[in-house]
């Protein structure tokens, strides 16, 4: 809340204006804070970084992802905004193959019947209702986009139109984040029916994280909600 929502002014014009080599490692993002309630709860801070030209966004899904960003961020040249989370999550990612890329994503799971992109916490949630899906005969396709800007327009594409279906998930506002960028890009190259699991248009509250996740509809059963709707 306070690297990307109080100090934005600092970051757009000391930092974005001049693209400078800086890095902002923002820890405590989304509605996982859990009982630090609303005012620390930030589900807008990828709206706002992506709105800085020049401005990469990345957003890990596990331990390992996050290790691989911070040195591709590290390495990288211009201004990168690192988001991270509260909660201890799973590890799914085997860090001595696991390969990143900012600015490509990945794909997780085969399936044609429905793309489920995802970021972050959310990445996590999207291969258990994959799980889910598939014991109902839907194959869901996961993505994991870690870099929410520059977004991999190709993979999107291609899963859009292998798909015909697309679910975005973020433990973010279903506005200005990884739902919108999707949403822009199919619009405008490839349109495709597709459902935003996300934060709507509220603010969060005090309580225990999972807790908070299942109520704001961010848990995977919410994410096989969506897809039904679709599929």
């Amino acid at each position: 809340m306070f690297a990307a929502g109080r100090a934005f002014e600092q970051v757009r014009n000391s930092i974005g204006y001049p693209h400078l080599n800086v890095k902002i490692g923002a820890t405590h993002g989304g509605i996982s804070v859990g009982e630090d309630g609303a005012s620390h709860q930030c589900c807008e801070d990828f709206a706002l970084m992506r709105s800085i030209p020049g401005m990469t966004v990345l957003c890990p899904s596990d331990d390992v992802e996050a290790r691989a960003a911070v040195k591709a961020a590290y390495e990288h040249d211009g201004p990168v905004y690192l988001r991270f989370g509260r909660l201890a999550l799973p590890v799914f990612h085997d860090e001595a193959t696991f390969k990143f890329e900012i600015g490509k994503g990945e794909q997780l799971t085969e399936g044609d019947d429905v793309a489920i992109i995802a970021t972050g916490l959310e990445v996590n949630e999207a291969l258990i209702a994959a799980e889910q899906l598939k014991k109902e005969g839907i194959q869901a396709r996961v993505i994991n986009l870690c870099t929410v800007k520059p977004l991999d327009e190709e993979m999107v594409l291609k899963a859009a139109r292998e798909c015909g279906a697309v679910v975005t998930c973020e433990e973010h506002s279903i506005f200005g984040g990884l739902g919108e960028a999707v949403a822009g890009v199919l619009g405008e190259k490839c349109p495709t029916p597709m459902r935003r699991v996300g934060v709507k248009d509220v603010f969060g509250h005090s309580g225990p994280a999972w807790e908070l996740l299942e109520q704001f509809g961010l848990r995977s059963d919410a994410i096989v909600a969506a897809v039904k709707e679709l599929v």
